[in-house]
């Protein structure tokens, strides 16, 4: 078995040094470690498990309080716009398709339609003529029909809408059937957190945390939000960065939202977008306000009742910044209300987590090139529908089989 490494060379490109895998150390107790067991964390150690290698997963909270907790678990596989976000996009429906079969546990995937409100006061075809360039082409609906397809709608709120097909799933039971998979493949999951890097020169063999040393021939981080943060206190440099998303999750309740409603022009896309620019000072914690904030009103009912509604994403460079949940709540609550009237009063309780995102890629894979034994696989986007097919591609690509868009994705890591 061989993974990959720098070349000689200096760069990364079709040229590639082996490197054996099939031998563990005498030091190394793994070949792999996994750092975050979130949906990123948890498939990427199960397909390095599938391959035959020997994986820990390290997760710092028992009960998870993460990003995939509070997803709206949607699957925007035609939202494709080049040929790599097109081949993953059909990739990766047609993964969870037959995942539940694959990991014996149900994942609770649907299809389900995907309302894009248009608001009162833009224009129905200008705004639709922004998704000509996505792999599914929307049909644009005028507002009756919108409010017969979706009929918790407020109509008075919208000049139309887009439908799309959508897959939907439940992401922490997805999550636990990835861990369940990986330990039945004699994957070890503890829970620890882990404070730095384990050095040997400048090589990285392992993690500390707070009372062990775990050692292993390679280690990634799929740490989310705090990928950054982690690799700042090892002194390595990545262009990953985060937002605070603040949502609100309800019990049940005793009415049917019958599609994923969520506005046709999305302001978190736009916010990610300039997150280089607030790179340099801005970015040092600590800073517990947020420079920037956004709301995106959108709601999404799971199989078993819940309904999570928001959400706001905001920048705040320190990631334990405590940002207001009560102002945070009645904000959701006027935008989302206004859309969907019945969702105003429901009782229900606002949580927050930190988001990943790059300006370089659909997402940061692969080995970060100036230190041997560390790799990232974080700052997704769609990390739903592309993190478990990176995974799988990823698993397979380390132990020597060509994968141009991983190479890919290695390259723009690099660059």
């Amino acid at each position: 078995m061989v993974s990959l490494r720098k070349s000689s060379r200096g760069i990364f490109d079709s040229r590639y040094e082996p490197i054996t895998l099939n031998v563990v150390s005498k030091q190394s107790m793994y070949d792999w470690i996994v750092i975050g067991a979130g949906i990123t964390g948890a498939c990427l150690a199960y397909e390095l498990s599938q391959q035959g290698l020997k994986v820990l997963l390290i997760e710092k909270d028992p009960i998870p309080d993460n990003a995939t907790v509070y997803s709206y678990g949607g699957l925007a596989y035609w939202s494709g716009t080049d040929r790599l976000t097109r081949t993953l996009g059909e990739e990766g429906i047609e993964l969870h398709r037959h995942l539940s079969q694959e990991l014996d546990a149900d994942t609770e995937f649907r299809d389900v339609d995907l309302i894009l409100t248009i608001d009162r006061q833009d224009e129905p075809k200008a705004i639709a003529q922004n998704y000509d360039r996505f792999a599914t082409t929307p049909e644009l609906l005028s507002v009756n029909d919108a409010c017969i397809l979706e009929p918790l709608l407020n109509p008075n709120a919208i000049s139309g809408a887009l439908k799309l097909p959508h897959g939907h799933i439940n992401p922490q039971k997805t999550t636990e059937a990835y861990i369940q998979a990986f330990k039945r493949n004699n994957g070890l999951i503890i829970y620890e957190q882990v404070v730095d890097l384990l050095r040997q020169g400048e090589d990285v063999v392992g993690v500390k945390t707070h009372d062990n040393t775990h050692r292993a021939d390679n280690t990634v981080i799929c740490g989310g939000g705090l990928s950054r943060s982690l690799l700042q206190q090892a002194n390595i440099e990545v262009e990953n960065y985060y937002t605070h998303a603040q949502l609100i999750i309800t019990p049940p309740v005793d009415f049917e939202l019958g599609t994923v409603v969520m506005p046709a022009v999305q302001q978190r896309f736009m916010l990610e977008a300039k997150g280089k620019e607030l790179e340099t000072n801005d970015w040092n914690p600590p800073y517990d306000l947020a420079i920037k904030a956004i709301l995106d009103p959108g709601a999404v009912q799971f199989i078993d009742g819940r309904i999570c509604m928001g959400q706001i994403s905001a920048i705040a460079p320190n990631p334990k910044a405590k940002l207001n949940p009560f102002a945070a709540e009645a904000q959701i609550r006027e935008q989302v209300s206004n859309v969907l009237p019945l969702l105003e009063d429901i009782p229900g309780t606002c949580h927050s987590c930190l988001v990943a995102f790059n300006n370089k890629a659909i997402a940061l894979v692969g080995n970060l090139a100036s230190t041997k034994g560390i790799y990232l696989f974080s700052g997704f986007t769609s990390t739903l529908v592309f993190a478990p097919v990176l995974a799988r591609r990823f698993s397979q690509w380390v132990l020597g089989k060509e994968d141009k868009i991983i190479e890919e994705l290695q390259l723009a890591i690099n660059d």
